[in-house]
């Protein structure tokens, strides 16, 4: 599934609110984690482009910080994933996406043609909103759904191509 640059980059309900950088340096801080420029730049660009990949965070960033590599977004993404700030998607066929972590129990939506990615509210509101009948010598902590879906605008589209035919 190829995703449409941008698309899917509102920001959620889900998602906190926007954060000032003081408020990112404490949940740093509180994480264990030195509040350094990169890290910083690096939450503020998943916040403005929740659902991006790693390569539009870096473009994000280079606003901020025009001389930071790949790698050290690399590197800064996966010390946030581990300090839980920021979540971790790896939806099927699709490339690793990043958005900050809330906490919040949601799921997704995906465009099956643009690639569009939108929050789903979990309808339990807890973790885990499913429970397999069978999982001998494990505790489920989280069920991550993911609805493949058609947005509107490519609804239309199809519906517009469909009419010519």
């Amino acid at each position: 599934m190829k995703a449409t640059p941008g698309a899917g980059n509102q920001p959620s309900a889900f998602m906190h609110e926007e954060q000032a950088p003081s408020d990112w340096r404490t949940a740093l801080r509180n994480a264990g984690l030195r509040a350094t420029k990169q890290r910083l730049a690096v939450l503020e660009a998943i916040g403005r482009q929740p659902h991006g990949t790693v390569e539009e965070i870096l473009d994000e960033v280079r606003s901020d910080l025009p001389t930071i590599t790949i790698q050290s977004v690399y590197v800064v993404i996966s010390s946030l994933v581990s300090a839980a700030l920021v979540r971790k998607l790896e939806l099927p066929g699709s490339p690793a996406r990043y958005e900050l972590e809330g906490h919040d129990n949601h799921h997704h939506a995906v465009c099956r043609y643009c690639g569009r990615i939108e929050d789903i509210a979990c309808v339990t509101g807890k973790a885990p909103c499913l429970h397999p009948e069978a999982h001998p010598g494990m505790t489920i902590e989280i069920a991550e759904v993911v609805y493949s879906a058609v947005c509107h605008e490519c609804a239309l589209v199809r519906q517009e191509e469909g009419a010519h035919h």
